[in-house]
């Protein structure tokens, strides 16, 4: 490993932290109504969950398989790596790097808003501008900018201290979930769920199975984060094996936590009705079914609870990021400067000033490019989490006899899987007539996220050309045990 002992302590807690962090964040506080709106009601929708786990846990298990037998940095770009060589890497990395890149602003944009609800002096006076639709006020820029400089300065020092703060935001997340799920209880009605289906926001479904066919079209991007484990793998302060176990439990506990929300919040009050609550949709529910000061009370206990969420969705992919750039720098896929470690902490110090500086841009875009900017983030992840797939079918094939600590349940027939369900729903995202396009707008993103991709893997070309393929080969795995 890279980095100084002294500096590591990251055990699976901590790396389940990280990827459930960054899986379930704000999603359910923020989003749960226009999933039920979506999918023809709650019923759907919870049932779309615990179906993902059905076609999210085999993509799961290639990561629980690959991230202990390649224990480096880099996740899917190192296993395209091994796999498939330079081209595939840099497709795989680049195109997860882009979700973790669109989070960090995403997250600073509502960071700034949720605030906004609790403290709503931060949006007072004129806006500065409007973008997309969204009012743009100098209270929110300081604010977003502000908070990335400490969730920035926490990863400057290191795995440990990130993972200390993930850890702290995860438990205050999960305190107000299950203050949520109690409070939902009490209200909770059968009635209100009724009826099981009815397609009442134009969707391009017509019957129960169409909805949660829907939900679950839609769920790469409420699913992005577990791969932020991977990244972090070379700080591991214990058996490698249990890292790759941290994957599969964030993917399907938090499928799960989704189900069970969608299921008993949204008969705490008439579906129907509850889908024209405004954002923040579960904050607002509460402050509809309790009257007076306890109303009032668990509005701002679930904005606490959403506050943290996201912070924890920021950090976890401000600690994946940097060591995903710094992977496809070792291999000189990027330019060289972004593989520099902090030789004392290992931290990538250029990919945390990178990702502070892309944290910065959030306050200053505003709600309204978050529609984009959430479906070009599951464009780029489906592209990589297909890739890994395919990724483990060849190294099965190419290196049977590399080192396994754990083999997936199916072998390989699970890989085939999900890989080809991955490749399925990404095609769709490009079909206009498709319910799960991605618009216009974030087509465009995708596509200049790539070129951009490709341009700076044409840049580094001499860099390349300088160093021994095996060299660079042999400096993305430098980390591995012998």
């Amino acid at each position: 490993m890279s980095t100084n002992s002294a500096q590591k302590g990251l055990n699976p807690f901590d790396f389940f932290a990280i990827g459930f962090g960054a899986i379930v964040g704000v999603g359910w506080a923020l989003s749960l109504n226009r999933w039920m709106a979506n999918s023809g009601g709650p019923i759907p929708a919870a049932v779309g969950y615990l179906m993902v786990i059905i076609i999210m846990v085999p993509v799961a298990l290639c990561y629980c398989e690959l991230t202990p037998m390649l224990p480096v940095a880099g996740g899917g770009a190192a296993f395209a790596y091994r796999a498939f060589g330079e081209v595939a890497s840099i497709i795989s990395g680049w195109a997860c790097f882009g979700a973790f890149a669109c989070m960090l602003p995403w997250e600073a944009i509502y960071v700034t808003d949720i605030l906004t609800m609790l403290i709503p002096g931060i949006k007072s006076g004129a806006p500065l501008y409007s973008l997309n639709g969204g009012d743009i006020y100098l209270g929110g820029i300081i604010i977003g900018v502000v908070v990335a400089a400490i969730i920035t300065f926490m990863n400057i020092k290191g795995a440990a201290s990130a993972a200390g703060f993930q850890k702290l935001m995860v438990v205050i997340l999960l305190a107000a979930a299950v203050i949520a799920i109690v409070c939902g209880l009490l209200k909770f009605d059968m009635g209100n769920l009724q009826p099981v289906y009815e397609n009442i926001n134009n969707a391009n479904h017509k019957s129960m199975l169409g909805g949660v066919l829907a939900i679950m079209t839609s769920a790469p991007f409420f699913m992005c984060g577990f791969e932020t484990i991977p990244q972090a793998v070379e700080d591991s302060d214990g058996d490698v094996k249990d890292v790759g176990k941290a994957v599969v439990m964030a993917v399907t506990v938090a499928a799960i936590f989704y189900a069970i929300v969608l299921f008993i919040l949204g008969g705490a009050m008439p579906w129907q009705e509850f889908v024209g609550v405004e954002t923040p949709a579960v904050s607002n529910l509460f402050r509809g079914v309790y009257e007076g000061t306890m109303g009032q009370v668990l509005y701002v206990v679930i904005l606490i609870g959403t506050l943290a969420g996201l912070l924890t969705t920021w950090n976890g992919f401000f600690v994946a990021a940097p060591r995903l750039l710094m992977c496809l720098a070792r291999a000189n896929l990027v330019p060289k400067a972004l593989a520099k470690q902090n030789p004392k902490t290992g931290v990538p110090t250029n990919g945390v000033m990178l990702c502070f500086i892309l944290s910065l841009v959030g306050p200053f875009l505003g709600i309204g490019l978050i529609d984009p900017l959430t479906s070009f983030t599951g464009t780029a992840c489906l592209t990589s989490w297909g890739l890994t797939c395919f990724c483990l079918i060849r190294l099965r094939k190419t290196e049977p006899d590399l080192k396994r600590p754990y083999r997936i349940l199916g072998g390989t027939p699970t890989a085939w899987f999900g890989g080809l369900v991955m490749l399925v729903i990404w095609v769709m995202f490009f079909i206009p007539t498709s319910p799960c396009y991605m618009g216009n707008l974030a087509l465009v993103l995708y596509l200049i996220w790539m070129a951009i991709g490709l341009l700076l893997f044409l840049a580094s070309a001499g860099e390349r050309r300088a160093v021994p393929k095996e060299q660079r080969a042999a400096s993305m795995f430098s980390t591995m045990a012998n």
